[in-house]
């Protein structure tokens, strides 16, 4: 089974999302640090036990990393946005068999203490542009990022998953992920939205 892991907003440099997160949410986001195998850097921010949302750009500091970055963020965008969702499994192998082709394949990687395995794929393209999340796997018993994280009060209450083929998209979740806050939308263009609550009211980032 997957579960939701975080959100990712992209965006061409770390201040340029971060400061539009800060903006919208009311908090500061924490440092996060580099992904030297695909050349990016993020910041983050809880969104409750297990949870988080990060800002993650190409790192300017790093050299190119020699294969398409994840995410696509080869190509950033000029505005910064909801551009991922991650789900958690524990059988990676099993996951990726079961998604549709271009979901990726498990790659090891790092930042710092952390060590995770996440399918990667070859373009740096999910399928359903995007829009199908992206597989993550933490070892057991290990460290995950929300956990040493301040906790502000923001929780994800909806994900909404935008496609012009959202039958396709449900199809291909259908029984692998059971979480109320998921919803899907038919719509003339793919994104993802997500409401957050927040001390202040929800808000929606897109």
């Amino acid at each position: 089974m997957l579960q939701f892991d975080h959100i990712a907003i992209c965006a061409d440099a770390l201040e340029t999302g971060a400061d539009r997160v800060q903006a919208a949410l009311g908090v500061p986001l924490a440092p996060g640090g580099a992904h030297p195998l695909m050349g990016t850097h993020n910041r983050l921010l809880s969104l409750g036990p297990d949870e988080y949302l990060e800002v993650i750009t190409p790192d300017p500091a790093a050299p190119p990393p020699g294969r398409a970055r994840w995410f696509g963020l080869d190509h950033p965008p000029a505005t910064p946005r909801l551009g991922n969702w991650i789900a958690r499994c524990t059988d990676m192998e099993a996951e990726i068999a079961r998604s549709p082709a271009g979901a990726g394949r498990a790659l090891d990687l790092s930042r710092g203490d952390l060590h995770w395995r996440m399918a990667v794929p070859d373009d740096g393209q999910l399928p359903y542009d995007n829009v199908f999340p992206a597989l993550i796997a933490w070892p057991p018993g290990a460290a995950h990022p929300a956990s040493r994280l301040p906790d502000h009060g923001l929780r994800l209450t909806e994900l909404t998953l935008c496609h012009t083929d959202i039958d396709g998209l449900r199809a291909a979740l259908m029984g692998r992920i059971d979480d109320p806050r998921l919803r899907f939308a038919q719509t003339q263009a793919p994104a993802i939205r997500a409401t957050i609550a927040t001390p202040s009211g929800p808000v929606v980032l897109s």
